[in-house]
């Protein structure tokens, strides 16, 4: 089948381009070859490489881990892909890739081996929107389930209580609790957000956006940028950010959010759920046995459906059918009950299914995981909309929303631009 060579992330294609330099890895039997895995570096990676030998043990094929930032394993894979290098034999994919993946024709399609092993796979135990949100488009599974998050609102239980509040249970609730928790003059901020042009703005405004019944795209799934209930939406945004975030958090990405919140400067924060074990982590955290993780916040009127994001593990469509075998052997190591489990007591913070969310060992380790459980049940996988234009929309609107807060456009003006570029892309 003649692939689309159309790059997974256009900003990265010229620089991928540039690193296409290795020949395609030799076929090797299951026994003998090392696959190389291409993994984000969020904590699943590192917990990878701890449980390595684990999984040669089981399934009698080595795996070495290239942990790399989002960027760079955007160019890597990328390049990779293009030019049909066969460098990475799986590849950790992000959730909002998906139409990417699917309609690129450079991963091979899961659906027929997971048919094949469904009774292993215990398919039963996997969340049915973790299932579909972290790899399935269409008739396909482009991606497996492997490393689940929750979004999720954290806050300083000491402050709150201080101030006589409760934990919110309405955006609303929150915006106010925010403000009133503000103290300039002290340094003590009531919230903190990504800020900072580009993804990690456009991702986090589309979380609240959702939360606050608006939608990226329409009923026919053409883009919907500048509804009134978007252009409302990023109005609240911004008066979060004017009235209750710190300096400089315009220009924050997801570490510098993560670190306003484990330094103690910022009393509340939606995030993954990923990072809800480094809270009560001396070494990471000074609000130790001072926060809650509970379930994020809806606006008044709107029907509670929890943000779900994540990876999935993806097999490189050029390497050999023996390496895809072995591939698919680790795969489903990686992401089955024994798996699951090894890879959340080393901390990699994802969850996929609802045994691992239920243990008794791992619950004593991590008394939130019923909140992500909860939030599974209710989970909306495509509030960051999973289709072949997702990485152009998110362009766009991380330049819009980023712009507002900026202080450089109004809501109404940013989205109208942003509705006019979308409208270009179909």
């Amino acid at each position: 089948m003649q692939k689309n060579r159309r790059a997974l992330i256009s900003p990265f294609l010229l620089a991928a381009s540039a690193l296409i330099v290795a020949g395609p890895l030799s076929a090797a039997s299951a026994a003998e070859v090392t696959l190389n895995i291409a993994s984000m570096n969020d904590p699943f990676g590192a917990a990878m490489t701890k449980l390595a030998p684990k999984v040669e043990a089981a399934t009698g094929v080595a795996i070495k881990v290239d942990i790399m930032s989002y960027g760079e394993l955007m160019t890597k894979t990328s390049a990779d892909f293009i030019g049909d290098t066969g460098s990475y034999d799986i590849v950790t994919m992000d959730n909002v890739l998906t139409g990417q993946y699917a309609t690129a024709g450079q991963v091979i399609d899961l659906k027929p081996w997971i048919e094949q092993d469904a009774a292993e796979l215990d398919l039963d135990d996997v969340y049915p929107v973790v299932m579909n949100s972290l790899g399935g488009y269409g008739e396909m599974q482009v991606a497996f389930p492997f490393s689940g998050y929750a979004n999720v609102l954290v806050y300083r239980t000491d402050l709150f209580e201080a101030a006589g509040l409760s934990a919110p249970t309405t955006m609303q609730e929150l915006q106010a609790a925010a403000e009133k928790i503000t103290d300039r003059e002290k340094g003590q901020y009531g919230w903190v957000a990504n800020g900072q042009k580009g993804p990690a703005v456009a991702q986090d405004w589309m979380q609240y956006n959702a939360q606050l019944g608006g939608s990226i795209l329409d009923a026919e799934g053409k883009p919907a940028i500048n509804s009134d209930a978007n252009v409302e939406s990023l109005t609240v945004y911004k008066a979060f950010f004017d009235k209750a975030a710190p300096p400089g958090a315009v220009d924050y990405d997801w570490g510098g959010r993560e670190q306003a919140f484990r330094q103690g400067v910022a009393a509340t924060m939606q995030t993954w759920s990923v990072g809800a074990a480094g809270y009560g982590d001396p070494a990471q955290s000074n609000v130790v046995d001072k926060f809650a993780v509970i379930k994020a916040p809806t606006g008044e009127g709107v029907e509670p459906k929890y943000g779900i994001g994540g990876w999935g593990l993806s097999i490189n469509e050029d390497i050999a059918e023996d390496r895809q075998a072995a591939a698919w052997t680790v795969i489903k190591y990686l992401a089955g009950k024994e798996g699951q489990k090894e890879l959340a007591l080393l901390g990699a913070g994802g969850f996929v299914r609802k045994s691992t969310l239920a243990d008794p060992e791992l619950n004593a380790k991590y008394p939130f995981l019923p909140i992500i459980a909860e939030s599974f049940e209710k989970g909306d996988g495509d509030y960051r909309p999973r289709i072949p234009e997702y990485p152009e929309i998110q362009d766009i609107l991380g330049t819009a929303v980023n712009a507002v807060l900026a202080g450089d456009a109004d809501p109404k003006a940013a989205l109208d631009d942003a509705q006019a570029r979308a409208e270009d892309l179909f």
